[in-house]
């Protein structure tokens, strides 16, 4: 399990640094917090501590009386995020000043450091803190941010605080280089497929792609090579990912079925119609002189299904299941009938939950029966927590 050390300063935008380890411990990321003293006045120690599970550091010397914290915390940790950084944290590393817990933390530390910058307009333009920022890139350090905005000044521009799930994306990207995922080839699906009814109209569903696109993101920063077959969506294409474009639940048949022969893990985030019109007009129908339209359609090829009757010897196959009712039985029914090794399954009627949502709450059902259950939380956080599973199935531990 991958250690991450916060490092929470006294600027306005700690409160953010809250979801911050909330988000980093439901990846299942063990997660420390150091609070400067001016952070305390911002938030409470005490919420870092229900979130995390541990203790929050705040002094050079931990409960107890034991000595030299700072070291303990500087050689466990795998990575070191400071969020809020404010001018003043920065200007400590950028000149190795080593005056609290954090600042000297930092500077014993060999852990990569990744810092979110957040201060006033004027104070992140200034000379000073512009040549910090450039000599903490120069030696190796990771800024994310800031973002232009409202300001707590009541200003707005650039010394936002990036959002938490920013920052957590920019930590997965950093401990991706760890290879988690190299040498693997995965396959992912994403979106919702097409099914023409004339050149105008189709058949579809309310799948965004979020998941599928978080997966194959994931994946990527992991070191995998990474196929995304997608149907149409409105996001932009993953960086580094090979996408292939596909519309009808027929294309995504071929496409899959060409390539997943090749792959290591196959995961099928996309939402497939079930059904297709039996007749595609070549000409947009017209409602006038009818006094209704009825559609005769039939059933798509199982890619899922399929996928499971040909798996290849120590290939994983990980489905998704999006239910409106008796989620885990209809969920354990389909992990059985399709041959799936895992299966992610939803309640698409949970509230912040399922299509177009930013977030999701899932249920992980395994071939030997065991169950998962999770809470719900950002699509990004849920597949690194799915690909941890697959990672563990394959046998490749952690």
């Amino acid at each position: 399990m991958n250690r991450i050390v916060i490092g929470v300063t006294g600027g306005i935008a700690a409160y953010k640094a809250v979801d911050l380890a909330r988000q980093f411990t439901a990846s299942g990321f063990d997660v420390k917090v150091i609070m400067t003293e001016h952070a305390t006045r911002m938030v409470g120690p005490a919420t870092f501590r229900a979130i995390t599970g541990n203790a929050v550091a705040r002094s050079m010397f931990a409960e107890g009386g034991a000595p030299l914290q700072h070291i303990t915390l500087a050689r466990e940790a795998d990575l070191v995020v400071v969020a809020p950084a404010t001018a003043n944290i920065v200007a400590k590393m950028a000149h190795g000043l080593a005056d609290d817990l954090l600042s000297t933390t930092l500077l014993a530390t060999r852990a990569p450091i990744l810092v979110a910058p957040a201060m006033n307009l004027e104070m992140y333009r200034h000379p000073a803190t512009r040549a910090n920022l450039e000599e903490l890139r120069r030696r190796g350090v990771h800024v994310v941010g800031p973002e232009s905005g409202p300001l707590a000044c009541g200003e707005e521009g650039e010394g936002r605080m990036s959002e938490p799930s920013r920052i957590v994306e920019a930590a997965l990207e950093i401990l991706g280089t760890s290879g988690r995922l190299v040498g693997m080839h995965v396959l992912v699906t994403a979106g919702g497929t097409r099914e023409p009814i004339d050149p105008v109209r189709y058949i579809g569903n309310r799948s965004s792609g979020k998941m599928g696109h978080a997966l194959a993101v994931t994946a990527k920063r992991m070191g995998a090579h990474v196929t995304l077959v997608s149907a149409p969506t409105d996001l932009d294409e993953p960086q580094g990912v090979e996408v292939v474009a596909v519309e009808t639940a027929e294309e995504m048949w071929k496409e899959v079925m060409a390539r997943a022969p090749h792959c290591s893990v196959v995961v099928m985030a996309a939402a497939v119609a079930d059904f297709t019109p039996l007749e595609k007009s070549g000409e947009k129908i017209k409602k006038e002189g009818r006094e209704g339209l009825a559609l005769e359609l039939l059933p798509t090829r199982d890619i899922l299904a399929a996928l499971g009757k040909d798996k290849k010897k120590g290939q994983v196959l990980v489905g998704f299941a999006a239910e409106t009712g008796g989620l885990v039985e209809r969920a354990r029914n389909k992990l059985r009938e399709k041959g799936a090794d895992l299966l992610v399954a939803n309640d698409v009627t949970a509230p912040g939950s399922g299509f177009d949502a930013e977030n999701n709450q899932a249920v992980l059902l395994f071939a030997d029966g065991r169950l998962l259950e999770l809470d719900l939380m950002p699509k990004l956080e849920l597949a690194v927590r799915i690909w941890d599973e697959v990672i563990a199935l394959l046998g490749w531990g952690s």
